[in-house]
């Protein structure tokens, strides 16, 4: 099942991606109006919404604006040095434990939203990612608890400016400005997708820079929850960027920063692709 937040033009609304969109307050004025809210209570709407997608849409998608899913995750956060091409190319070590960084709400930016060329930096990079959506809070979970607080997926480019991430040993602000976490188009619900088994691709202009698989995670999803939750509880609407592969722009010599008007795209099997194009600051 996809879900969705766009705007026909009266405002944020969600909608169930079929051939096209069913508005959820159309058909279901009960519902809530945010996902995080659908979300958290999934069990008693998941039946209800099985049953809409037997229904034909009302609403193509090429007539409205699809928005970030979760407009104001409570938590982004974001694992580094995930795929074994990407710590080679980033002439780092492989990490013996996970390493996580967090990235502000105020950087989330919608599938086709611009991203910012920051005036303090030239060195903007891209990284396509896997965006797991949290459903269920957790804490101290097992991999099965881990497994389950899983709502879904996006696909998303966890923006990176260069220089400021490298300036202190803490990776934050070079992950932190505003419109560096694009995702969407939309969440895949977790039940219709093997998240193990998904081609992941960046583009720049068309030219492909990035092309891998999920499988070469090295740290799956589950491991990535089940340990962040010994350390804080995961909510509903969380956001977890779980590590870009091989290929992006600071591994080339010399380095291909992103430019004004330059197009990234982020595609991922069985999701979808967003298109952010570069906008200077």
């Amino acid at each position: 099942m996809k879900l969705a937040r766009f705007d026909a033009g009266e405002g944020a609304e969600i909608g169930l991606v079929t051939d096209g969109l069913i508005r959820l307050a159309a058909i279901l004025p009960e519902a809530p109006r945010d996902l995080v809210s659908l979300i958290a209570g999934w069990s008693h709407w998941q039946p209800r919404l099985v049953e809409l997608t037997q229904r034909p849409a009302d609403l193509p998608l090429d007539r409205v604006t699809l928005l970030a899913p979760v407009a104001r995750p409570g938590k982004i956060l974001g694992i580094g040095l995930n795929y074994a091409d990407h710590i080679a190319e980033s002439g780092l070590g492989t990490p013996p434990d996970q390493l996580w960084f967090s990235k502000p709400s105020t950087a989330v930016a919608g599938p086709y939203d611009p991203i910012s060329l920051p005036r303090v930096s030239q060195q903007l990079d891209y990284e396509a990612e896997l965006v797991v959506v949290i459903g269920a809070r957790c804490r101290y979970a097992t991999p099965d608890q881990a497994r389950a607080a899983i709502f879904g997926y996006c696909a998303g480019n966890d923006v990176s400016v260069r220089d400021w991430q490298f300036r202190t040993s803490q990776f934050m602000l070079g992950k932190s400005f505003d419109s560096h976490a694009p995702y969407g188009p939309w969440i895949v619900t977790a039940d219709a997708i093997d998240p193990l088994a998904l081609a992941i691709t960046s583009r720049v202009n068309g030219e492909t820079r990035q092309a891998s698989n999920t499988h070469n995670l090295i740290f799956d999803p589950v491991a990535q929850v089940q340990y962040l939750s010994q350390v804080m509880t995961l909510e509903p609407g969380d956001l977890l960027f779980t590590g870009t592969p091989g290929g992006v722009g600071a591994a080339f010599t010399p380095p291909r920063w992103l430019r004004h008007g330059d197009l990234v795209e982020v595609e991922i099997e069985g999701i979808g692709t967003i298109a952010n194009r570069v906008e200077a600051d």
